[in-house]
């Protein structure tokens, strides 16, 4: 479904276009507590810890995807609304690559910080190998994980917010999936968590870009 921004917009029209960009956000952090769920069951809770302890970290990089979805979508809705459609999608296009660029830097310098920021946060021992692993494989998946956010704002100036939440459904069924498979089926421990997240990202990434038109 896709609603006219131009058009005006009752509380029912309102309502479905809200909803979907709710239930996302909500959706996105199920991720990370399904990772717990399964860590917590079958790692231990050194491993819930681990996880809980560094995903602030990897969360807190991840937000450059928040600003420029934010301040992007703006610009390139205020641009459309002049009538400059080739330009806003110049600015379109700026914004996903310096998202994609910022992505990968933060990704990179991130994995220099995991062991000073966990030991800061009180982390040693097995406890600091378990956040080790988790972030470093984590921070693989950034540069995906800052482009969701992005994706999820151009798609509600778009006009079209179901696609980001069924997106985000399909990566979420896939994380929970490949969770069972490689922690408790194959016993991967924390390092499976990551796997499966990362490669839910990257496949749901695939999915808004297919979808982007």
């Amino acid at each position: 479904m896709k609603i006219d921004m131009y058009s005006h917009l009752t509380v029912k029209d309102l309502l479905k276009f809200t909803a979907p960009s709710i239930a996302m956000m909500i959706f996105s952090s199920v991720y990370y507590i399904i990772d717990g769920l399964f860590v917590a069951n079958f790692v231990g809770t050194t491993g819930l810890a681990a996880v809980n302890l560094i995903m602030p970290f990897i969360m807190i990089l991840g937000t450059v995807g928040f600003m420029i979805g934010t301040g992007g979508t703006a610009i390139v809705a205020k641009t459309f609304g002049e009538k400059d459609p080739e330009r806003a999608n110049r600015y379109f296009s700026m914004f996903i690559y310096a998202a994609l660029v910022l992505g990968i830097i933060f990704a990179v310098a991130g994995q220099f910080f995991i062991i000073p920021i966990a030991t800061m946060l009180g982390a040693s021992g097995e406890l600091l190998a378990m956040c080790h692993v988790y972030a470093a494989i984590s921070l693989v998946s950034l540069p995906f994980f800052v482009l969701q956010y992005v994706f999820q704002e151009f798609f509600v100036a778009a006009g079209k917010p179901n696609v980001g939440f069924f997106v985000v459904f399909g990566a979420g069924i896939i994380n929970i999936v490949l969770d069972a498979l490689f922690i408790a089926g194959f016993g991967w421990g924390v390092a499976g968590a990551a796997i499966a997240t990362a490669i839910g990202e990257f496949f749901g990434e695939i999915g808004r870009a297919s979808c982007r038109e």
